[in-house]
C-alpha cells in the first residue's frame, strides 16, 4: 500500500469520530482523498490593515490588534458575545453568536492577535463576525502569503472541521509524507510538457509560495487529470475497434430501396443522409458498432434509426428500439407501425403493460425471428426477452438507462453483440461528449427538415398572466393547441401539486367558457388515466394540455403550436429545451412563452435571456455547462469519472482537454497497449484510477 493510501482517521488530530464526517460529507478515506480536496479560493494573508482602512466592501481582510472588553450582551436568541480590538490607528467591533461557552477562556485580553475575517457594518459601525484568531507569537507559517479556503458543510463545522481545520489536517499531511508522494507521470513525460512534479504541485495548490507556483500547479493537475480520462477512453476504443467484432451488413436490398424510394415521409436532409452513410460504413466494416447520435428535438433521428433499422432486415437480423417510457415507446411504436405497414413489416410493441399471454406470444415469435422490429421500454432488458438473431438496437434518449442495463443487451446474441445506435436528443456540449463519449464515435443531425420555422421565445411575467392567456386563445382559434406547464420537483411536491391543481382550475375558469376542453397529466397519475388524458390531447379532443415535466419527453403532436411555461425560472436550461422542443413540430409558426416572477436571480436571468436568445441546442448545452459545470447536464455518473473531476472544470478548460487529448493520441498510436518501457507508469496509473470502475466502456 502506498503511503498515501492510508487511512485519514490515523492522521494525528483526525480520529475515528471526524474521519467518519469527512467520509459521510465529502466521501474522503484516504491521506489521498483529502490531497485532491481542493481550495475553491485563496485570499492574500501577506498584508496587515490598519484597522482604520477598514470598509464593508473589502474581502477578507487581516489585522494585527489587541483585545479588551470581551462581554456577553443580549438574551436569549439575540445572545451574543463581543469584544474591541484596536490597533494604533483606530477599533473595531468583533462579534461571535457561537461557541460563547468556549470563548472566555480562549481569548485574553491585552494579548495581539492575528484576525482574520470579513468587514461588514451595522449601526453605522464596522465589525468582522466570527473571526479567525491566532496568537501572534505563535502564527504559523501557514497563515500568512496565500491562504486556502476550503468546500465545507454544516455538519463539517458542527465537528470542528472548518476550512482552517482542514487546512492544518493537510499541513499535518504533508509533515508526515516528508515528500513521499509517489509521481504518477513519467519523467521524460514532465520534462517534454514542462509540467512540476506531483508533490510540488499539490503543495502549492495547499499552500501556494507564489502566485506564479499556484498557477503552474493547478496547471499540472488539471491537465493530469484530462489525461488519464482520454488516455482510458480513447485506449478502449483502439480495443474495441480491434478487438470487437460485429455482423456484417453487406446489401442494401428491398426494405430500404422501396422505404427510401417510395414511402419517404419527408426528403431527407444532408445531414441524415450524411448519418445514414457513417452508420452504413460502421456496419459494413466487421466490427461491432458503437455511435452516439445526437440531433436536437424534431431533426429527424427517428427516421435515420428506422432506415438503419431496415438496413439490418435486409441483411436477415432482428431490430429493437428502447424508449425510456411507455409513452414514449408506445409513440415510436405507432409512428413506426405506419411507416412499415406497406413493407409488411412484423413490428411488436413490448412493455410493462403487456398482458401475461400477449408476452407468451411476443417471446415465441422473437425466438422463431418473425417479429423484424420490436419496440419496447425497460421490459425489453428481461432474461426471458431472447432473440433469434438480434442485428441492431436502438436506444433512445440513452442517458435514462444505466449502463449495466445496457449491458444486457450485449447477451441477447450467443455469438457476436449486436451494433449498438445510441440517440439524444439533449445536444451534448463538445468537452463533455469527448469525456462521457469519446469512445464512441459521434453523429450529429445539424439541420431541421425543410419548412420548419424557428420557435418564437418570449418572457413575460406572472402579473401578465391573462396577457399569455390571451394569446393563447387567439391560437386555438386558429386550430391550434396549447402546453401549459408547471414545475413539479420532487423535493416540494406537496407544494408543487397544489400549485398544478390550482394552475389547472385557473386554466379551466379563463377557457371553458370559450368552448375548449383541457386535460392535465403529472408523474403521480396512474399511468393507464396518463395515457388516456395524453392521448385525449394528442387526437384534438382537448385544447389544451395542462402537464407536469412528464411530458419532456415523448409527445409529438405537430397541431401544438404554443407552451406557456409556469415558474420558468425553477427549470434548467437544457430541461427548458426539451420542453420548448415539444412544439414547433408542424409548418405552423410556433411559440414558447416563458413566465416567471419578477424577482430573479443573475443566473435565473442569463438561463431566460439564454432562451430567448437562442434556439440553437448546442449553444444552450454550452452555456448550461458554464451556468451548472457538468454535474448533471446527462445524469450521467455511468463513466464513474467525469462528473466528479476534483480540479479540471470542462467549461473553462477545453483547450486543455484538447491538448490533453492530442497527446493521449500521440501515445496510443505508437504504443497502444502501453507495453513500452517508457509507458508503463501510464499503464500502472490507469489501472489504479479505474481500478474500482466496472468496465462497462466495451457497452455503447
Amino acid at each position: 500500500m502506498e503511503i498515501t493510501e492510508l487511512d485519514i482517521k490515523f492522521l494525528s488530530g483526525v480520529g475515528t469520530k471526524k474521519a467518519g464526517v469527512l467520509e459521510e460529507e465529502l466521501g474522503i478515506k484516504t491521506y489521498e482523498d483529502m490531497l485532491y480536496h481542493i481550495p475553491y479560493r485563496y485570499v492574500d494573508r501577506s498584508k496587515i490593515y490598519p484597522i482604520a482602512s477598514l470598509t464593508p466592501d473589502l474581502p477578507y481582510v487581516q489585522i494585527k490588534a489587541q483585545i479588551r472588553n470581551l462581554r456577553t450582551v443580549g438574551v436569549g436568541k439575540t445572545m451574543r458575545m463581543t469584544a474591541v480590538a484596536y490597533d494604533e490607528s483606530g477599533e473595531v467591533e468583533l462579534v461571535w453568536f457561537k461557541g460563547l461557552k468556549y470563548l472566555p477562556s480562549q481569548i485574553d485580553n491585552g494579548k495581539t492577535y492575528l484576525i482574520f475575517g470579513q468587514p461588514s457594518i451595522f449601526n453605522r459601525k464596522i465589525n468582522i463576525v466570527h473571526p479567525e484568531m491566532d496568537d501572534f507569537d505563535k502564527a504559523s507559517q501557514i497563515l500568512v502569503g496565500f491562504q486556502s479556503l476550503y468546500p465545507t458543510t454544516e455538519k463539517m463545522k458542527k465537528s470542528f472541521l472548518n476550512s482552517k481545520a482542514i487546512n492544518k489536517i493537510i499541513h499535518n499531511i504533508f509533515g508526515s509524507l516528508n515528500g513521499k508522494i509517489p509521481e504518477t507521470l513519467p519523467d521524460w513525460f514532465l520534462k517534454k510538457y514542462n509540467l512540476l512534479y506531483l508533490h510540488e504541485s499539490l503543495y502549492n495548490i495547499h499552500f501556494p509560495t507564489s502566485p506564479e507556483l499556484l498557477k503552474q500547479a493547478i496547471r499540472r493537475l488539471k491537465f493530469e487529470e484530462l489525461f488519464y480520462i482520454q488516455l482510458n477512453i480513447l485506449k478502449m476504443k483502439y480495443r474495441r475497434k480491434t478487438f470487437f467484432k460485429g455482423y456484417v451488413f453487406e446489401k442494401v436490398g428491398d426494405y430500404f430501396n422501396n422505404f427510401y424510394n417510395l414511402y419517404l415521409p419527408f426528403p431527407l436532409t444532408n445531414a441524415q443522409k450524411r448519418v445514414i452513410k457513417e452508420i452504413r460504413n460502421d456496419c459494413g466494416n466487421g466490427r461491432q458498432m458503437n455511435r452516439l447520435l445526437q440531433g436536437d428535438v424534431g431533426s429527424g433521428k427517428t427516421l435515420v434509426a428506422l432506415m438503419c433499422m431496415l438496413l439490418a432486415l435486409d441483411n436477415g437480423y432482428q431490430a429493437c428500439i428502447m424508449a425510456p417510457t411507455e409513452i414514449l415507446a408506445n409513440q415510436h411504436f405507432q409512428s413506426l407501425s405506419e411507416q412499415v405497414r406497406p413493407l409488411g413489416i412484423n413490428i411488436a410493441l413490448l412493455t410493462g403493460s403487456t398482458k401475461k399471454k400477449e408476452r407468451e406470444i411476443l417471446h415465441e415469435q422473437l425466438q422463431n425471428g418473425s417479429i423484424h422490429i420490436i419496440v419496447g421500454t425497460h421490459a425489453l432488458l428481461e432474461d426471458v426477452v431472447a432473440f433469434k438473431n438480434l442485428g441492431l438496437v436502438v436506444i433512445d434518449e440513452q442517458h435514462r438507462f444505466g449502463v449495466a442495463q445496457r449491458a444486457k443487451l450485449w447477451h441477447k446474441n450467443t455469438d457476436l453483440p449486436p451494433h449498438i445506435l445510441v440517440m439524444t436528443a439533449t445536444p451534448i456540449p463538445r468537452t463533455l461528449a469527448m469525456t462521457l463519449y469519446g469512445d464512441l464515435d459521434v453523429s450529429v443531425i445539424d439541420e431541421l427538415p425543410p419548412g420548419r420555422k424557428p420557435i418564437t421565445t418570449l418572457h413575460t411575467f406572472e402579473k401578465d398572466r391573462e396577457k399569455s392567456f390571451k394569446f393563447i386563445a387567439q391560437e386555438l382559434a386558429k386550430g391550434r393547441q396549447a402546453y401549459i406547464v408547471y414545475p413539479l420537483i420532487s423535493e416540494s411536491e406537496k407544494i408543487d401539486l397544489r400549485n398544478l391543481e390550482m394552475g389547472y382550475e385557473m386554466v379551466n375558469r379563463y377557457f371553458l367558457p370559450l368552448g375548449y376542453s383541457i386535460a392535465m397529466v403529472h408523474g403521480k397519475m396512474k399511468n393507464v388515466d396518463k395515457d388516456a388524458e395524453m392521448q385525449r390531447f394528442v387526437r384534438n379532443e382537448s385544447q389544451i394540455l395542462v402537464a407536469t415535466t412528464v411530458i419532456e419527453v415523448g409527445v409529438n403532436v405537430p397541431n401544438a403550436s404554443v407552451m406557456l411555461i409556469e415558474s420558468a425560472e425553477r427549470f434548467g436550461l437544457s430541461q427548458l429545451h426539451q420542453l420548448r422542443g415539444r412544439v414547433g413540430r408542424g409548418a405552423e409558426q410556433s411559440f414558447c412563452i416563458l413566465m416567471t416572477s419578477f424577482k430573479l436571480s443573475h443566473e435565473s436571468r442569463q438561463r431566460i435571456d439564454t432562451m430567448t436568445g437562442t434556439n440553437d441546442g448546442f449553444e444552450i448545452a454550452e452555456a448550461d455547462l458554464r451556468l451548472r459545470g457538468p454535474g448533471d447536464i446527462e445524469g450521467t455518473q455511468q463513466s464513474g469519472l467525469v462528473c466528479n473531476l476534483k480540479v479540471a472544470n470542462l467549461a473553462k478548460d477545453g483547450m486543455l482537454l484538447n491538448e490533453a487529448s492530442r497527446i493521449a493520441s500521440e501515445i496510443l498510436e505508437s504504443d497502444p497497449e502501453l507495453k513500452k518501457e517508457e509507458n508503463s507508469l501510464f499503464a500502472v496509473q490507469l489501472k489504479r484510477i479505474f481500478k474500482t470502475k466496472l468496465n462497462w466502456r466495451f457497452i455503447s
